[in-house]
This record gives C-alpha cells, sequence and structure tokens, in this order.
C-alpha cells in the first residue's frame, strides 16, 4: 500500500511538466533565459532542458552570451554549424528527432524566427509532440525574408502562439487561427533587459573605447539584403560618413558584413570615416551596456527595434519594412530603408529630439512574460 508522502510524491511528478526550451542562434538566447529561470523558480511545477542546435557556434555568437545571461550549460548541444538554409534546417530536424524521442517532453518551446525555429517545430509537429512558440503572430508581409518563411510556417504547426504585442494577436486570427490557440503574454526578450540592465552598467565597454563622456550612436547591420549587395552597402555607408560627422559610430562588425566589406573594397573608404569606429562583436553585457547609453541606433535587427522603445532610444531601422510595426507606432523606431538622404535626415531629426516625443511602452513589456507563459503551460 502506498503511503501519504509516496502519493503525494507521485502526483507532484504527474503535475510537473518537462519542457525542452531551443535556442540556435544569438537572438534566441535573451529569450529563452528568463524562461529557464523562471522554469527553476517554480522547480516543483517544471523540469526544464535546454537543447542547443549550434547554429551559432562561436564563442562570441553563442558561449559569452550563455555567461551574460546565467543561462546553464546546454543539456543537449546539436552542434549543426553553418550551411545553406535547406541544409541548416534539415541537419537540425534529423539531430533534434532522437532527443525528442529520448527524452519525451510534455512540451518543447521554441523561440523568434531563425532556422532551429521551424526546424524543431517541424519535428515536434510529426512526432505529435506539443510545442509553444514565442514571440508568435510577428508579420514583416516580405516573403523574400527567410525569416518571414519561418515565422509563418512556425505559427501554423504550434499549440500555443505566444505573442509579445495585440498587433500580433490580429495578424494570427487575420490567417484564421483559432483563439484558444494565441496567449497575449507580452515580450520575453524585455525580461531579460530589466533583469540584466543593472549589470550592463557596470560593463567597462564605454571606457574602453574612451566614449564614456560624449555622446554617441551605436550600429548593427548583418541581413544579407544589406550587406551581400553592393550598391545598398555603399548607400549605408554614404549615410554613416556623413552622420559620423555629427557624433562617433561605435559598430560592432558582424563576420557576415566584415567579410563583405573586405570583398567590395570599402575598408579603405571606412577607415577615412574617423567617426566610425569598426569593433569586435560583443557580448550581451557589454553591448546592453553600450546602447543603451546611446543618444542613437542604427540597425538592421529585430530585437533591438524593440530594445530601444522600453530604453527610450531613437531607433533608425534600415530595411523597407518591420514584423514589429508596434516599435513605430508606440515606440520610438523609424523605418528609413537604405535610401542615403533619408537615413541622414532622420538621424538628425533623432539627434535634435523631434522622433521620440510621444514615445510609449507597449502593454505588457513589463518583465513579466516569462512566468505569464508558463502559465498558459499549465493551464493547456
Amino acid at each position: 500500500m502506498r503511503s501519504l508522502t509516496d502519493s503525494l510524491e507521485g502526483d507532484r511528478r504527474l503535475s510537473m511538466l518537462k519542457v525542452i526550451n531551443v535556442v540556435g542562434a544569438r537572438p534566441n538566447f535573451m529569450k529563452v533565459a528568463p524562461i529557464v529561470d523562471a522554469m527553476k523558480r517554480r522547480e516543483q511545477q517544471f523540469t526544464p532542458l535546454v537543447v542547443h542546435t549550434g547554429q551559432h557556434y562561436d564563442a562570441m555568437m553563442s558561449d559569452v552570451f550563455f555567461r551574460d545571461l546565467d543561462l546553464p550549460k546546454p543539456d543537449v548541444h546539436l552542434e549543426v554549424g553553418s550551411g545553406s538554409h535547406a541544409a541548416q534546417t534539415a541537419a537540425v530536424m534529423e539531430k533534434f528527432e532522437p532527443v525528442l524521442l529520448a527524452q519525451k517532453p510534455d512540451w518543447v518551446l521554441v523561440v523568434g524566427d531563425v532556422n532551429s525555429t521551424l526546424a524543431c517545430a517541424l519535428v515536434c509537429a510529426k512526432l505529435g509532440v506539443k510545442v509553444g512558440h514565442v514571440e508568435a503572430g510577428l508579420r514583416s508581409r516580405d516573403r523574400t525574408m527567410p525569416e518571414e518563411i519561418n515565422r509563418l510556417l512556425t505559427d501554423q504547426i504550434s499549440d500555443l502562439l505566444f505573442t509579445p504585442s495585440q498587433d500580433a494577436d490580429e495578424n494570427l486570427r487575420a490567417e484564421g487561427v483559432a483563439a484558444e490557440r494565441i496567449r497575449f503574454v507580452g515580450n520575453v526578450m524585455i525580461d531579460s533587459i530589466f533583469k540584466q540592465l543593472p549589470r550592463a552598467k557596470e560593463s567597462p565597454i564605454r571606457q574602453a573605447l574612451a566614449i564614456a563622456d560624449q555622446d554617441f550612436a551605436v550600429l548593427t547591420l548583418h541581413r544579407p539584403s544589406n550587406v551581400d549587395n553592393r550598391d545598398t552597402l555603399e548607400r549605408i555607408i554614404g549615410a554613416l560618413e556623413e552622420i559620423s560627422e555629427r557624433l562617433p559610430i561605435v559598430f560592432p562588425v558582424h563576420p557576415r558584413t566584415r567579410r563583405a566589406i573586405a570583398e567590395f573594397g570599402f575598408g579603405e573608404r571606412i577607415e577615412r570615416a574617423k567617426g566610425l569606429r569598426l569593433i569586435e562583436p560583443l557580448g550581451y553585457l557589454d553591448f546592453l551596456g553600450l546602447y543603451s547609453h546611446s543618444r542613437l541606433v542604427l540597425t538592421d535587427s529585430g530585437g533591438l527595434q524593440e530594445e530601444t522603445t522600453v530604453l527610450g532610444i531613437p531607433c533608425l531601422t534600415l530595411r523597407e519594412n518591420t514584423e514589429r510595426p508596434i516599435t513605430v507606432e508606440m515606440g520610438t523606431n523609424t523605418i528609413v530603408g537604405t535610401d542615403r538622404e533619408k537615413i541622414t535626415t532622420a538621424a538628425f531629426a533623432a539627434l535634435n529630439g523631434s522622433l521620440t516625443s510621444n514615445r510609449h511602452v507597449p502593454p505588457l513589456w513589463d518583465g513579466n512574460t516569462a512566468d505569464r507563459i508558463l502559465d498558459a503551460l499549465q493551464e493547456s
């Protein structure tokens, strides 16, 4: 006969959810870290596992982020490495399937819009394992972006769709997604900012760059549509030359962008732009410590549009569209494309303070999104 203690322990195990949290590329880490942290705080309810696909696999694109975000060492590392979209997606699927079969989780959480996100969601759908998509419902309406295809397909096959903003809910409803699959939880990446900002302020990065006592801008640039096209990259560089005459621009250079600069012969031209300072990629804390003190951010990234909105920093997005329109409608983001004059005009307007006067932080971007995600998992 089972004792009361054994019975209670058995009931506890039955109520506990085993969840695989998938990370693959740099943008995933700051979204998964708060979720894993919340699961560890609720250890009577959740058993978290971290699976790293290895889509980003070098120290500055991966390892340092685990350390900076207090994300535990992955329980499983698939080590897929680089490759074409097809090869990388197929490799993740092939290596993730046996992990799923061995671990038998209650849920798998995938985040964002990278190849690993879609690949792992596909494996789950085919094996009948429940999958939740964190940061669901975002749409750029540009199907030339590989990320847009990943978003659309992942949302179609996921069981629960955790949205960061109400426009994402509207997108999903317009696509015929049943209301019971949609959960508006807020932006989990903001959880990371609120937790890590005090540590980031202790970073010596501004002192190391000798800009601690002056205004500066920060640039990130990595999308193939911007850096793989010579004319496009030249237009952007032209705008940067002009802006950098007004204030220094610190540019942590993505490996892809560094290769393009060399291939197109722009190295000497950039060296002549004294205000344009190229540095190696930074870890999460150093980068947050840098851009959180900047006057202006120029980027083709998605996450920075959201982070600058919460921090109240003017952001110029060097793309023709965004999957995060809430950052334009409510936040500090302006879409400027790649036209030199449009970029410089917007930059000088931002520096004059005319772009962020009516800034608002979107609803539920409050640092508590991870717990809302866990509550939804328990209710489902």
